[in-house]
C-alpha cells in the first residue's frame, strides 16, 4: 500500500485530474498525467514503485496495482 501513496502522491506534483486512474485486464492506467512532463528522476522512482509509461498510449500503468 504504501507503494500505491508514494506513486499518487509523485503523480499528484504534476495534476490532480478528476479520474485519475483506470482499472483493465489486471492494469492500472493513469490518465492525464502526461509522461513528457514528468522529471526523469520521478520516472525511475515510479518505475521502482510498480508504474511505466507505456510507450504506445502516452500514459503510465502497472501490473502491481491492476484489477486482479
Amino acid at each position: 500500500m504504501n507503494d500505491l501513496i508514494e506513486a499518487l502522491q509523485i503523480f499528484l506534483k504534476y495534476g490532480n485530474p478528476t479520474y485519475p486512474t483506470h482499472c483493465e485486464h489486471d492494469v492500472m492506467w493513469i490518465s492525464e498525467i502526461a509522461p513528457k512532463d514528468v522529471s526523469a528522476e520521478d520516472k525511475e522512482r515510479l518505475d521502482q514503485l510498480g508504474f511505466f509509461v507505456s510507450e504506445h498510449d502516452n500514459c503510465f500503468k502497472s501490473y502491481k496495482f491492476g484489477s486482479a
